[in-house]
């Protein structure tokens, strides 16, 4: 560029494209705000009109809750396994074994000082957000509990089809449930003994084709 040349201006077509995209992340921004704000607010006359619309956007991804504030701790500890079906080219039906969902979640977090959100919370809230919509018959009984158990069998979905990279037609899931012990008192006995472990699986789900 010579001395005193004037930069070129950008094409008028990059700058109307610039412009809609500025323009939509602020719409995003306004609507993504307004439905945690009327979600978290008290019940008004806005919030209970357009309930099923802020539920659709705020469940499962933006789902709010304010432990950190008044903390829940656990009182059991959970391993969710899964495994897979698939039909051989023979026409046998092929049963894989379980895979540890749970583990690999434990082993991200052992010695990370900075785990991510997603490896210490994304299954195990989907877990818990399956009990809070579903019976003990898992049957979904509501929009947003077919909602959740999509949600939780893509989970499985993906991290079984990314650690072991096979295709399969179905998958299940198995959550083994363990009550955690109470602390031990001054003189070494525990309280109470805790109950045993529960074991729950869930039914096949059918998988699309990836």
């Amino acid at each position: 560029m010579n001395d005193g040349e004037q930069p070129a201006e950008p094409p008028q077509l990059v700058q109307a494209a610039t412009g809609i995209a500025v323009a939509l992340c602020l719409v995003i921004s306004v609507v993504h705000l307004t439905a945690v704000f009327l979600h978290v607010a008290p019940s008004n006359p806005i919030s209970q009109r357009y309930d099923k619309q802020i539920d659709g956007w705020v469940y499962p991804v933006f789902e709010q809750n304010w432990k950190l504030f008044a903390p829940d701790p656990e009182a059991v500890s959970r391993q969710i396994s899964a495994r897979t079906k698939r039909t051989s080219a023979t026409g046998a039906v092929e049963v894989s074994e379980w895979f540890d969902l749970t583990a690999v979640d434990d082993s991200a977090v052992k010695h990370n000082f900075f785990p991510s959100h997603t490896t210490n919370n994304l299954l195990r809230r989907a877990w818990t957000a399956y009990l809070d919509t579903h019976g003990n018959d898992d049957q979904p009984r509501s929009r947003r509990a077919q909602m959740v158990e999509e949600y939780l069998r893509n989970i499985a979905v993906d991290r079984v089809a990314g650690h072991r990279g096979d295709t399969f037609e179905a998958i299940q899931l198995r959550v083994i449930t363990r009550p955690i012990a109470p602390p031990t008192t001054r003189d070494g006995s525990q309280p109470t003994r805790p109950a045993a472990a529960e074991t729950r699986e869930l039914p096949w789900w059918t998988v699309a084709t990836r």
